[in-house]
């Protein structure tokens, strides 16, 4: 059977990393309202939530068709810390953050009409002990509002204030790229 890949994310990292993986897809977004159960913790979340948006397209899916979604968290002293609300709640994410080491956790996706598989990858994040003014900075400057914890390892923070990761750097972006490609490897040949 061909089938036809759906990306179901509206982030432009995912995109970037999923083209720049060589694989074909479409674009294809739902809105859906990521609510989850108090008492989810860590991985328990972002699987959640990523099942949650596969499901939204479950129901239109075609028989050949498949859809990627993923979700990322930022855990933290027990807590998710999603994206931002406004620009003050990514100040105070980030000043949480300043000096500490946090996990990110990414879960990905694959959903046919009929069935779900998932992935998770968790990667330690530490950063080093940021100014104010350079929080304050970064909140102004940079768009830290569609990014779990309020920042974009990518971004300007990244560069001047990450001392240390352990794990996958593109989970930090929002798709962890190697599982992610062993999730597909099946249909690779086929995606058309």
């Amino acid at each position: 059977m061909r089938y036809k890949l759906i990306l179901g994310s509206g982030s432009p990292r995912r995109v970037d990393l999923l083209q720049q993986m060589g694989v074909v897809f479409e674009h294809r977004i739902l809105a859906v309202e990521e609510i989850y159960p108090q008492e989810l913790k860590g991985v328990e979340i972002t699987d959640f939530l990523a099942q949650l948006k596969g499901k939204a397209h479950q129901q239109k899916l075609q028989q050949q068709e498949l859809v990627l979604t993923a979700d990322t968290i930022v855990w933290f002293e027990n807590n998710a810390l999603c994206k931002p609300k406004n620009e003050a709640h990514a100040i105070e994410m980030l000043s949480k953050l300043s000096g500490e080491t946090h996990e990110v956790i990414t879960s990905v996706c694959l959903s046919s009409k009929e069935k779900q598989t998932c992935i998770h990858e968790t990667t330690k994040v530490s950063m080093a002990v940021l100014l104010k003014a350079d929080i304050i900075h970064y909140a102004k400057t940079y768009k830290p509002l569609d990014k779990a914890g309020g920042y974009g390892i990518q971004d300007w923070i990244g560069l001047i204030g990450i001392s240390k990761i352990l794990g996958s750097y593109t989970n930090v972006l929002g798709l962890p790229t190697e599982k992610t490609y062993q999730l597909l490897l099946p249909y690779l040949s086929s995606i058309k």
